[in-house]
């Protein structure tokens, strides 16, 4: 049977625009929270997971300024939206970091999924433009820039994409979607490598809308707004970038040398069938999609060491996920942690850049810790949440993710040796 390999990562986030510094902070418990002038002075929300080192504040791409490493096309330049220039930077790490030549990237056996809300900005800066000056003077790459498929069109074009590909719109749940579907692209034998692609703008209209729904932390320190399982959490922080995942065939990437940070066993997801908006409270979906999960890997729950949480820092969300730990890990208490303490929430890129940090603590052996906690909630029994990193790497994580309707969705990975 098929064994199925992370090969490559790239990172654009808060916590770092590449593999390297990401892996620091995520050692140092580093956050990438900052108060912001995105926001504007009516607004509730002060802080912001930011990206730096690139501005795409303008709706005028010929503006914008991006790490002098990377040399993108004007015309591709020109139908991208902020979340897709990220995902693109991250895509040529994700290449690089694999050691992926252009014609292993472009051929029949190279696929690509993809997980992004679109751009909310371009497509009302767009709306806008139709109804103030006629439609003839909306740019061509309007709808290809910023409807929701947007990160596909540009970089299946960009980087020549033959294999499969699709977009996923599941919410907080997509990226974990596209995963868990490369995953299957490549066990049935349709595919020998997969780009796994998560990417969001970050911006105002992408992020306040949250606030209209009491989701998001209106406290001014930065230190203290992302806090999951914290008894005073008092909302999520949001966040964009965009990462990259290379899932990759084991036999095919150990052929051509390919370094390896971690295998991925199996994936498992559920519905809730409960809410339009929050998980179910006592978190059955959840549990269901972490045995579902834990079945396609063929472990038990007692080979489980640890569980990279959806956990955004909500007070419903946090206390759901923890009865679904409850009911997923009866006879066994696998170490917790959230990493959107660092990162802050970024939504449907949330899951593939959490993976994508569960990888990189198998390969480097540690376990990330949950930061910023002063006191555990008192509510969570019976589940470790572990505030500080661990030594020594978990031999197999799970990485949960939740979306709006009860989407759950739940990756597997054990440490590759």
């Amino acid at each position: 049977m098929p064994r199925v390999a992370i090969t490559g990562l790239g990172f654009v986030t808060s916590i770092g625009n590449d593999r390297a510094t990401v892996t620091e902070n995520l050692k140092g418990l580093k956050h990438g929270i900052e108060l912001t002038d995105e926001f504007l002075e009516k607004d509730p929300v002060h802080v912001l997971g930011t990206i730096k080192g690139f501005d795409t504040r303008s709706m005028d791409v010929e503006d914008w300024t991006y790490p002098s490493e990377y040399k993108i096309r004007r015309e591709h330049l020109r139908s991208m939206s902020p979340h897709v220039i990220y995902a693109h930077c991250a895509l040529e790490q994700a290449i690089a970091d694999a050691g992926l030549t252009e014609e292993e990237v472009s051929n029949r056996d190279t696929g690509m999924f993809t997980a992004s809300a679109g751009s909310a900005r371009g497509m009302h800066n767009n709306i806008q433009r139709m109804n103030e000056v006629g439609v003839n003077r909306v740019s061509p790459m309007a709808v290809v820039s910023s409807v929701v498929g947007a990160l596909s069109f540009n970089l299946v074009a960009s980087f020549k994409i033959q294999g499969s590909s699709c977009g996923f719109a599941s919410a907080c749940a997509s990226s974990g979607h596209g995963a868990g579907f490369a995953y299957d692209e490549i066990m049935l034998g349709r595919q020998k490598r997969m780009f796994v692609v998560g990417a969001e703008d970050g911006n105002r209209e992408t992020i306040l809308p949250f606030a209209g729904m009491r989701a998001l932390s209106l406290t001014k320190d930065p230190d203290m707004a992302s806090r999951p399982f914290d008894a005073e959490r008092n909302g999520f922080v949001g966040t964009g970038g965009g990462v990259v995942m290379v899932l990759e065939e084991l036999e095919t990437a150990k052929a051509r040398g390919a370094k390896i940070y971690a295998e991925m066993i199996g994936w498992g997801q559920s519905s809730d069938g409960y809410n339009v908006a929050i998980s179910h409270p006592e978190g059955y979906g959840l549990a269901e999609s972490m045995r579902r999960a834990m079945a396609c890997a063929q472990i038990n729950e007692s080979d489980v060491d640890y569980v990279n949480a959806h956990a955004t820092s909500t007070s419903i969300g946090d206390l759901s996920e923890v009865k679904a730990l409850q009911k997923a890990f009866p006879n066994h208490t696998p170490m917790v942690s959230s990493t959107k303490a660092l990162t802050g929430h970024g939504l449907s890129l949330a899951s593939v850049m959490e993976a994508g940090f569960t990888a990189i603590s198998l390969a480097e052996d540690f376990t990330i810790g949950s930061a910023n906690i002063t006191t555990v909630d008192p509510k969570i029994e019976g589940v470790e949440i572990i505030t500080e990193n661990r030594d020594k790497a978990p031999n197999i994580a799970l990485k949960n993710s939740s979306g709006f309707g009860g989407a759950n969705v739940t990756l597997a990975l054990k440490r590759y040796v």
